[in-house]
């Protein structure tokens, strides 16, 4: 039993310490002081606790566990995606689902996919490597790349999603601005039986071309008073990312209410 407890261990937090052990041993159930504190979904790769670091990160991960469907709304450096994947991974590790899908409407600011260097596969890992970066800090190196091979992890455009139905997983569309009202309605009715959606997305930086709509503004308004479903509004109090990117999007606001005044 103490055994399985350090292995547990190990596989939740990424790391085993002397402290660990000797908790674990001495313990009558096998549990440490860090697994009780609930706060913490898991550790990084390089030791530091994942927990929620603001209200609305906090509320998110608060209503997963009531809800199967969040939707995740907000500017950049609110830490929408990472908090989604940080759920997904705990989720994966504490094996309440069997795999982790992560996906991306394969819309760019500025620029296509034909633009990038390298073969098909090259193209879209480049396009997805946020998501990626994200699970690199949660997973090691060689785990996570076992985890993609076996699709336990699995990480693609939006439109690979078409006539799947997703059981037993964790599954997260990001940027989800940038998918039409069809793709986003298409993605959500993959839904199988013990699944987790969250769609992350920030109203405020759609690349879609002009006169096309956002999926996510239709799907707030029509799904809005549905049970089982949420609505997390991440705002600039949110942004934990360098403190100057709060004055950016403050900035870019009032300059786009002022044109709106105009």
């Amino acid at each position: 039993m103490k055994l399985q407890a350090l292995v547990n261990h190990f596989e939740k937090y990424n790391r085993l310490c002397v402290n660990d052990i000797k908790e674990i041993m001495a313990s009558d159930d096998g549990i440490t002081s860090k697994e009780k504190d609930k706060s913490i979904l898991l550790y990084s790769v390089a030791g530091k606790p994942i927990r929620g670091r603001t209200k609305n990160q906090k509320v998110l991960i608060n209503e997963s566990e009531k809800n199967d469907l969040l939707f995740a709304l907000g500017p950049a450096g609110t830490g929408k995606t990472y908090t989604a994947i940080a759920l997904a991974v705990s989720a994966l590790k504490e094996m309440r689902v069997k795999r982790i899908i992560l996906s991306r409407p394969a819309v760019e600011a500025g620029e296509n996919l034909g633009f990038l260097p390298g073969d098909l596969r090259e193209k879209l890992d480049t396009y997805l490597q946020p998501l990626y970066d994200a699970l690199l800090d949660m997973i090691p190196y060689k785990k996570l790349e076992k985890y993609i091979e076996e699709k336990v992890i699995q990480i693609a455009p939006l439109a690979f999603m078409r006539g799947r139905t997703l059981s037993d997983a964790f599954v997260i569309l990001d940027e989800g601005q940038n998918a039409t009202y069809t793709q986003l309605k298409m993605f959500l009715t993959r839904m199988g039986e013990n699944s987790k959606f969250i769609v992350t997305g920030d109203m405020t930086q759609v690349d879609l071309p002009k006169r096309t709509e956002s999926g996510l503004i239709t799907a707030e308004r029509i799904l809005g008073d549905i049970e089982d479903i949420y609505f997390v509004r991440f705002n600039k109090g949110d942004i934990i990312r360098h403190q100057v990117v709060s004055k950016i999007v403050d900035a870019y606001e009032k300059s786009e209410s002022n044109k709106n005044r105009d």
